[in-house]
């Protein structure tokens, strides 16, 4: 027999293209297991061209490494059918690992298939050698390759399957996979090389392809087509990386949007929205067990007053706490959603009302505990209000409803408790919402009045100018005090365009007054705290000092304590955009919010205005005095006029003058005027402030 050796180089190089092959094998798996439709396609024809050219390349590479003492030449059509057996025998692999699951009854066959594609490729490959006589097989040593090749396809299945998926340290365990796979491939072949004897006289035929360059053509191709295909894999995996990751982002904010669509931003409880649904599956589930649940509507009694006194901040953490007591007290199905400011409604599958009530009056008597936000001792009470479905209301709109009367009845029965729905409540609730949908037309049907309260310079007259005062005729229930309608107007947004009209109204009035000598004479309008949160207020006044041409300092715009102190910083710089215009600037109901004196000394207001509850109770040596003292102390120190409203008899009138307000208002001194009476009485009330005439209380 012929004896033949390797060239080392090309041995070293068949087995870095076996592993080289192996890692592209790996790769091409993962981008077919991350990809779908055509790219999948793409992926899978391309990756086994790519590998089978890899794996022959290696067996060919191995082959040419062989020497002779003879020339050898290869037949290029057999040489390219055992290409093709390597790229179907890789199509079918990678078809194979890229499936959901690689049972053992997948696996053995798959490997018997792809150890049999590889063993043909090799023989195959060694059967393109054009020599006379032909190859000795040695049958021990191809039963053994074949074995190899068999157990190799195991394991290539086998670790290519289970390293598919993308993933932090999956890069480095494929380099170790692609080494050992390389290994199993090349030790196939050369298993099968030694099989291969050549007997003495084999000559080689001259016909074929020669080896003598072939070997450098081999290589360089095969590398390139590896080396392109493994680039174009690592940027797919790096855009399919970026892609995930932006539509994990996506997926991310899309769960965020669904999130606060859904539920409450600052409880995280539900909101009205994922409520409706839940009581719509109730009812659906109610219906078809022939079963009841209960619905409680609960509303916080004194939070208007501690957002009031001690700013939204606090006011978020109360009900913030608030959800955590309420939630404490829980189990089983249930549904707590804040659906308002201070409102909260509970679905609970409960079918007793004994139940129930035991379960309202365990939340009532956990919120009646004060609350301990930072520094502050809270203290607030609630009121609740209970509906059964099916008896109180056969759908979520009747539910709703009732269930908000019960509570409304309990807070008008003293609050701090709770009130099952009773058919009489309805009459209290009807009434708001006929009142109500009254106040969405009275603008329309003119049916809101100004009335006008004189302003005394101190002790008794003369008159220096009136506060407009608002009333409802109501075309049913006659003339309505204010605290009758504007909490609704507020609730309802309704206050914005009344408090434009008063604007209006009262600087249209004013206007016919100074048209009538009266020029001394100012005006004041209360702005509510929605209505000084609108941006466009400045235009709005501007338009009505323009449109009646009426001095910018006779328009006093009257702003609460708590409103002013609200948002400071913001009406500090809304007040001062108003009083550049001329227009003057009062703090109402002065000592009853929670006001920072640094804030106090930058709002640009020109008077403080006493609540009038300081002033009903007021005596030389009461608490009442020594807080008023303070207030017209601090003016004066500030530079500010005070006005006091409420004054009803001569000793709070001379108390007041001696303390040394400048402004008084109140009954004693005049009664709430309609413009045409001031009109009548002009002359009198310009010089003292005697005349009285009795008219509907403020």
């Amino acid at each position: 027999m012929l004896v033949s050796h390797y060239d080392q180089i090309l041995v070293v190089i068949s087995f870095i293209v076996a592993i080289l092959a192996s890692y592209t094998a790996l790769n091409m798996a993962a981008r077919v297991t991350t990809s779908s439709g055509t790219a999948a396609r793409v992926w899978l024809c391309g990756g086994s061209i790519a590998m089978g050219i890899g794996i022959w390349a290696m067996h060919f590479i191995g082959m040419l490494a062989m020497n002779l003492p003879i020339s050898l030449s290869y037949d290029p059509l057999v040489t390219v059918i055992s290409m093709l057996i390597a790229i179907g025998s890789s199509f079918f692999a990678l078809w194979l690992v890229c499936g959901h699951q690689l049972h053992i009854s997948r696996l053995l066959p798959g490997s018997l298939v792809l150890g049999c594609g590889i063993a043909a490729m090799h023989y195959t490959g060694m059967a393109a050698l054009l020599v006379q006589p032909g190859i000795i097989w040695s049958w021990t040593w191809v039963a053994l390759s074949i074995a190899i090749a068999l157990l190799a396809s195991v394991a290539a299945l086998w670790l290519t399957f289970h390293l598919r998926r993308d993933g932090g340290q999956m890069a480095l365990m494929r380099a170790g996979a692609a080494v050992v796979m390389g290994i199993a491939i090349a030790g196939m072949h050369y298993t099968g090389m030694m099989a291969a004897h050549f007997p003495y006289g084999t000559h080689g035929m001259h016909s074929g392809v020669n080896n003598d360059w072939l070997a450098v053509l081999v290589i360089m191709v095969t590398l390139f087509i590896l080396g392109i295909t493994l680039l174009v894999s690592m940027f797919d995996a790096r855009l399919q990386a970026r892609t995930s990751l932006l539509a994990s982002s996506l997926a991310e904010a899309n769960r965020e949007l669904a999130q606060l669509a859904l539920q409450d931003t600052l409880t995280r409880l539900p909101n009205r929205i994922l409520l409706e649904d839940r009581l719509d599956q109730a009812i659906h589930k109610a219906n078809r067990e022939n079963s009841r649940f209960a619905l409680m509507f609960m509303d916080l009694d004194g939070f208007k007053a501690v957002n009031d006194a001690y700013g939204h901040d606090i006011g978020d953490q109360l009900l913030i706490a608030v959800t955590e007591r309420l939630k404490e007290l829980l189990k089983g199905q249930y549904t707590l959603a804040r659906i308002g400011g201070d409102e909260f409604v509970l679905l609970v599958e409960t079918a007793e009302p004994d139940d129930a009530a035991t379960l309202a009056s365990a939340m009532v008597r956990a919120i009646d505990t004060p609350f301990s936000i930072e520094h502050y001792e809270l203290q607030v009470t609630l009121s609740v209000g209970i509906a059964f479905y099916p008896h109180d209301g056969n759908n979520e709109r009747e539910l709703m409803f009732n269930a908000d009367a019960a509570m409304y009845h309990t807070k008008h029965t003293g609050r701090n408790g709770y009130n099952f729905f009773q058919p009489s409540m309805n009459t209290m609730a009807q009434a708001q919402l006929q009142l109500m949908n009254d106040l969405w037309m009275a603008l329309e049907r003119q049916e809101l009045r100004l009335v006008y309260q004189p302003k005394f310079q101190a002790p008794a007259g003369p008159v220096i100018g009136f506060e407009a005062l608002l009333r409802w005729q109501h075309p049913k229930r006659g003339l309505l005090s204010p605290d009758l309608f504007l909490p609704l107007a507020e609730k309802t947004g309704m206050i914005i365009p009344i408090g434009d009209w008063v604007l209006d109204e009262a600087c249209h009035q004013l206007s016919e007054w100074h048209r009538q000598g009266h020029t001394q004479w100012s005006v004041a309008v209360n702005l509510s705290t929605l209505q000084f949160e609108q941006p466009s207020l400045i235009e709005t006044i501007t338009g009505c000092l323009e449109k009646y041409n009426i001095p910018p300092d006779k328009l006093i715009l009257e702003v609460t304590e708590t409103t002013a102190m609200n948002n400071p910083d913001e009406s500090v710089r809304m007040l001062t955009r108003l009083t550049d215009l001329g227009v003057r600037a009062s703090i109402d109901d002065f000592g009853t919010g929670y006001s920072s004196l640094l804030y106090l000394k930058r709002l640009p207001a020109s008077e403080l205005k006493i609540d009038r509850a300081f002033v009903n109770e007021l005596s030389a040596d009461g608490e009442d005095a020594t807080i008023v003292s303070a207030i017209v102390a601090l003016a004066k120190t500030l530079n500010l006029k005070v006005v006091a409203e409420g004054v009803e008899t001569v000793e709070q009138q001379q108390f007041l003058t001696r303390l040394g307000c400048n402004t008084l208002q109140g009954y004693l001194l005049g009664k709430p005027l309609p413009p045409d009476t001031i009109t009548r009485l002009g002359a009198d009330l310009s010089h003292h402030g005697e005349t009285q005439p009795q008219l509907q209380e403020e």
